[in-house]
This record gives structure tokens, C-alpha cells and sequence, in this order.
């Protein structure tokens, strides 16, 4: 006869559970939380950094320079951020935060370089912008040394806003076709009008500058004027405005195109009718980003348009100035009061840009929101 022991307890016999792992949703909530300590974390760092920084950069080391104390700074901003939240937080939420403070000094960086540069530009024209006659007067008998009381930028902005037009006129049908042989039409050439295309939106000004005066001026015997300069714009714009409307065409869906089809539409009505319609958003889009590429240059207009302080209306003759030849001139003249009006005028220029840049977003958004 067999004697059997008893069972063992089953807490004894079996060994416990693991936990099971935490979701990847539950780690990335972690990560992305913010608690009070996370706060006060940060700014630890942020007060820990800049007083070392300050000690070790102006006291210690033989440096100096507010580039080099913000470059210094954010090194040790990071070391310390890293060290502080390893005291609480596991590995893989340590690195989640220094990536994101490494990712999130990139943007930071472009907005406060193009922010000083606005800023200076601003400030440093404000003598010149504060008076009237900047804004409605030439420049026709003004010396390098006479007030801002005299003289102005207006024929540099007609000269702009005439020379701009011309480049549209010419640029955004071309571009507008071009856009339209890629996407709708395609065939054999058209992966080599993309490559051109493509190639073009990398063309030194300098280089349409030289093209225009080369044919327009040189072996067709035409004067400098504005509808040089115009023809110099319109080369530099083309391929923006084609590139940009060939992708807009491209996001229009397929559907639409089919049904059009369907109703016995040729291609021509489905592109006028159907296509173009549904992507004037975005084709407006592609002239402002075009007309912000033209107005803006400089080199061309160093070789087709000439420069002139008196008012010009006529693009086919004489010289016609713009506003950045007007603040290229400007500032070679060596001259303070002359350079205050050159950063005002750069000033103009830049809201010009900035507006038209803002525009384009505008017209993004609403072309994403329909």
C-alpha cells in the first residue's frame, strides 16, 4: 500500500503572474504627460543652464559674444533637462524628453533668426519710415546727405508692382499649361518637362539675369527697361509656378476626372470644367508663391533694368527702378542717412513678402478645409 503526500499549496506549487506589458499607448501617454514635477523640472533647468552658463562663459572661460552664450546655454539646458528628469522618470522617458526639447530648438531657432531680422530691418529704417514723403516722393534731385524730409521710394514700388505684373502675365500661362502637359496630358516628354522643371527652380538669378541680357538686350539691340527686368522676373517664376500648380492638378481626385468621363466629356472640358475649378485654391497658391519668388530679386534687374531716381511709367523705355535695386543702390553709396533709407526700404520690401507669403497659406488652408 502507497502513501501519498498531500498536494502543496497552491500558492507555493505555482509561481505568480508576470504583469503583463504596458501598452505602447499607455507609454506614449507617459511620456507625453506633463505632471507638476515635469514643470517644475523644466524649469530647473531653465534657471540651473543659465546660471551656469553665466558663470562658466562670462566669469571663467575667456569667451564672449551672445551667439556663442546661447549656443553654450542650450548644451548645458539639455545636460541638465536630461539629468533632472532621469532622477524620476524611466530610460525611455528621459530620451522622449530630450529629443523633443532637441526637435523643438529647431523651429525656435528659425523664428527668432527670422524675428531679429525683421526686427532690425524695422528699427533700423525707422527714421525713414516715419515721414510721408517716403512713401509718396522720388528720389529725382535727393542727395546722400539731405533729410528724410526729402525724397522717397515711390518709384521703386511703381517700378515693383509694374515689373511684377509683366512677369505674371507672362509666367503664370506658361506655368499654368506646363503644369497641365505633366499632369493631364503626360506622354513620353513630360518626365523630362518635370526634370527641367525641377532643374529650373535651383536657377541661380544671376544666371536668368544674364540669359535675358544676352538675347533681349545684347543680340536683339533692346535698351535696359522694365520689360527686361520683367522678362528676367518671368524666368525665375515660371518654374515655381509650374511646379507648384502640376502638384495641386495632381491632388485633384481621380473621381471626379472618371465621372466627368462617364458623362461623355472630352479631356479639354474635364481639365476647364472639372479640374482647374476644384484646384483654384491651390492654383492661387502657385502665383503667390511665384509672384513672392519674383519680387524679391535682385540680380536680374543689375542687368536688364537700370536704375533711376524719377518716376518711370513706361516698361518699354528708360530705366525703371524697384525696390530692391533701389536698396542695392542704396547701401553701395557708402552714405549713413542713405543706408537708413535702404533699410527702410527693406523694410517695404520685406512686408511685401511676408504678406504674400501669408496669402499663400491662407489659400493652403482653405483650399484643405473645402
Amino acid at each position: 500500500m502507497s502513501v501519498t503526500s498531500p498536494p502543496a499549496p497552491r500558492h507555493l506549487a505555482e509561481p505568480a503572474p508576470e504583469p503583463p506589458p504596458a501598452p505602447v499607448e499607455e507609454t506614449l501617454r507617459a511620456a507625453g504627460h506633463r505632471t507638476r514635477e515635469d514643470v517644475l523640472t523644466l524649469l530647473g533647468a531653465l534657471v540651473g543652464s543659465t546660471a551656469t552658463t553665466w558663470l562658466l562663459y562670462t566669469r571663467i572661460l575667456p569667451f564672449s559674444g551672445a551667439v556663442g552664450f546661447v549656443v553654450v546655454w542650450y548644451a548645458v539646458f539639455v545636460a541638465f533637462y536630461a539629468a533632472l528628469t532621469a532622477l524620476t522618470q524611466p530610460r525611455r522617458i528621459v530620451i522622449d524628453r530630450v529629443v523633443a526639447a532637441i526637435v523643438m530648438a529647431a523651429p525656435a531657432l528659425v523664428g527668432l533668426a527670422l524675428l531679429s531680422t525683421v526686427v532690425t530691418t524695422v528699427w533700423k529704417g525707422m527714421p525713414a519710415l516715419t515721414h510721408l514723403n517716403f512713401f509718396t516722393d522720388d528720389m529725382a534731385g535727393v542727395k546722400a546727405e539731405d533729410p528724410f524730409t526729402k525724397g522717397g521710394i515711390a518709384h521703386a514700388i511703381l517700378g515693383t508692382v509694374i515689373e511684377v505684373c509683366i512677369a505674371v502675365v507672362i509666367a503664370m500661362p506658361l506655368g499654368l499649361a506646363t503644369a497641365i502637359y505633366i499632369s493631364e496630358v503626360g506622354g513620353k516628354g513630360a518626365a523630362l518637362v518635370r526634370t527641367v522643371v525641377e532643374a529650373m527652380t535651383a536657377l541661380p538669378s544671376i544666371v536668368a539675369g544674364l540669359f535675358i541680357y544676352t538675347v533681349w538686350i545684347v543680340n536683339l539691340g533692346m535698351e535696359t527697361s522694365g520689360l527686361a527686368a520683367s522678362l528676367a522676373l518671368a524666368v525665375m517664376a515660371l518654374p515655381i509656378m509650374a511646379r507648384a500648380s502640376e502638384v495641386v492638378l495632381r491632388v485633384v481626385p481621380n473621381g471626379l476626372r472618371e465621372a466627368s468621363y462617364a458623362l461623355g466629356a472630352g479631356r479639354w472640358q474635364t481639365v476647364w470644367k472639372v479640374v482647374l475649378p476644384t484646384a483654384r485654391p491651390g492654383l492661387a497658391t502657385a502665383l503667390t508663391l511665384g509672384v513672392a519668388r519674383a519680387v524679391g530679386e535682385t540680380s536680374p534687374l543689375l542687368l536688364t533694368s537700370g536704375a533711376s531716381t524719377f518716376f518711370n511709367a513706361d516698361p518699354t523705355h528708360n530705366p525703371m527702378n524697384s525696390l530692391p535695386l533701389f536698396v542695392y543702390a542704396a547701401v553701395s553709396t557708402g552714405s549713413p542717412q542713405m543706408e537708413d533709407r535702404a533699410y527702410a526700404g527693406a523694410a517695404v520690401l520685406l512686408a511685401v513678402v511676408l504678406s504674400l507669403f501669408l496669402l499663400a497659406r491662407l489659400a493652403a488652408r482653405g483650399r484643405k478645409n473645402r
